[in-house]
């Protein structure tokens, strides 16, 4: 690879992080990303870095590394949405670090650059940026732990040790089950490589001694907490082990939903999950996956490769016959993805049609962006569509001719131009609609001794967060009725509630806010003319 190729990448890897900052400034979404949030600001103002609350309830589902990084990251910059973003934002540039240190041992430098660059330019890593939750802290560990196994398999015991430490992370975020994509894909390496002897050597077995040594803390943290205290009221019943959960209902209750937590699944979810979570590279990557399956097309690369692709095959498997399914579990193995769509393009193969079909795709893209910033009723779009024309057309007159590098580059400035009109344009008028988020800061600026309160509606996260201190929930009037004397008393509560609390008790409306479920967006929503028929009404009410 030339100077001029390297500097190209490099440049457009540093592009599409310096565009996703400005989204480190927005709001915190509901439901996930202002939960966990609100956990974290709870840890640091409990001190209390044990126990997991939720609505002053115990809480159990997730384990404590994500909202640990939160709140350490509350400790040093404040509690803030910029606080909550910033750790998930830098394990995700880490994880393209990783990714490119992976592509580059195995295969070479030009790999591992464009990888990298495929990675971080993926519609759902951007997406990630916005809505932060526990897949980007998940993905960065488990590549981590795969780099640093793949080393220790050429003989270094110190990445034996680092593995374990980044594997032991990974399942501190998330469970168990995310050692499938760290060590599935070695397992069947070496199986067809006739390298089953591998699995004998005690450094693998030290491995995993050390990844149980790792998750004391988050073992600790739950025995604490639930199997010391089997009186406590958990999803419904007591008697509940935290340590059980973790090891087994969290995880293969979910898979065999037979757990206290269960989901829909559908076999074909991810595949078209991927065709839209792994934007402008989808199409690319599902050639390189049938390009794959041509033996005479795998005869010159590693026989390492076969780890990369068993990693991400038996994980989306996984995941496609779990009844438990959500969209950004996608995340997990979108490096995989990165490094067989990047092996694909360096072929060189039909590079007119994939001219043509980036180009079709990037217009398509601008056409459906300037729609949806003119019916949504932007104040300003106008500047909208034509910074998306304009880097459009940059593009196209830059990087002109049939290369490879133009392809990479033009299909990069897809994302680039995306990320500028959700992070500047989309989401801050959408989070208008988030009313707790809306209310709460409100209530700060207007009434900052409000002893906030939240009656009958469990789903107010980003309400939680937002307001000063940690708000009260009440699950019912006579709750309400122990607290009505109490002076500063402001309540958020929906427009259901409004009547009641008007004709029995001396109540204030203060502040009516709008709501819409921003994370599940609709075309009557989109169009402002229709909004209003989707709108949810929610109330700041001063109790005297």
């Amino acid at each position: 690879m030339n100077l001029k190729e390297t500097t190209l990448y490099k440049i457009l890897i540093a592009l599409v992080a310096l565009v996703s900052v400005p989204a480190l400034f927005g709001g915190i979404m509901e439901p996930d990303s202002a939960l966990y949030a609100s956990i974290a600001k709870n840890m640091v103002l409990r001190n209390d870095w044990v126990n997991i609350y939720v609505r002053g309830i115990d809480w159990l589902d997730k384990p404590h590394l994500t909202f640990w990084l939160a709140a350490a990251s509350f400790k040093i910059f404040g509690i803030s949405a910029f606080a909550y973003k910033l750790p998930s934002f830098l394990f995700g540039l880490l994880g393209a670090w990783y990714l490119y240190k992976l592509a580059k041992d195995i295969y070479i430098e030009k790999t591992g650059l464009i990888s990298a660059l495929i990675f971080l330019s993926s519609l759902h890593i951007l997406i990630s940026t916005f809505d932060v939750r526990a897949e980007v802290y998940i993905t960065t560990f488990t590549l981590a732990a795969i780099y640093h196994y793949y080393k220790a398999h050429q003989g270094s015991f110190w990445h034996i040790v680092a593995g374990s430490f980044f594997a032991a992370c990974a399942i501190m975020i998330k469970g168990i089950f995310v050692l499938i994509p760290v060590f599935g894909g070695f397992i069947i390496y070496w199986l067809l490589t006739r390298q089953w002897k591998q699995l004998l050597k005690l450094k693998w077995w030290v491995a995993i001694a050390l990844i149980f040594i790792f998750i004391i803390p988050e073992l600790y943290a739950l025995y604490i907490q639930f199997d010391l205290h089997p009186e406590k009221l958990v999803f419904g019943k007591t008697g509940v082990s935290g340590l059980k959960f973790f090891f087994w209902d969290s995880q293969f209750g979910r898979f065999f939903n037979n757990g206290p937590i269960k989901g829909k699944g559908d076999v074909s979810f991810f595949l078209h999950t991927t065709l839209w979570a792994f934007l402008p590279w989808s199409i690319l990557f599902y050639t390189a996956v049938v390009n794959l399956f041509k033996k005479k097309n795998r005869v010159n690369l590693p026989a390492e490769s076969i780890m990369i692709w068993t990693s991400a095959a038996i994980t989306f498997l996984l995941f496609s016959l779990s009844k438990f399914q959500l969209p950004h579990y996608i995340l997990i193995i979108l490096p995989q993805f990165a490094i067989i769509t990047a092996l694909y393009i360096q072929e060189g193969k039909s590079l007119k049609v994939f001219f043509t079909l980036q180009n079709a795709l990037a217009v398509l893209i601008v056409l459906i962006l300037s729609a949806v910033a003119i019916f949504f009723g932007f104040t300003n779009h106008y500047i909208a569509i034509a910074v998306l024309v304009i880097l459009l057309a940059v593009s196209f007159i830059i990087f002109k001719g049939l290369k490879t590098e133009n392809l990479l580059a033009r299909s990069a400035m897809i994302s680039v131009g995306l990320m500028i009109f959700l992070s500047v344009f989309f989401y801050p008028s959408v989070l208008k609609y988030e009313s707790g988020m809306e209310a709460a800061n409100w209530l700060k600026k207007h009434y900052p001794e409000a002893k906030a309160s939240v009656l009958m509606y469990p789903d107010a996260y980003s309400f939680d967060f937002y307001a000063n201190g940690e708000p009260k929930y009440l699950w019912s009037y006579e709750e309400l009725n122990k607290l009505k004397d109490e002076k500063n008393l402001v309540i958020y509560t929906p427009e259901s509630e409004l009547a009641k609390l008007k004709k029995d008790y001396r109540a204030e409306v203060l502040k009516s806010f709008e709501y819409y479920h921003i994370t599940k967006l609709s075309p009557k929503f989109i169009n402002a003319k229709t909004r209003p028929q989707l709108l949810e009404h929610f109330y700041l009410v001063k109790i005297h």
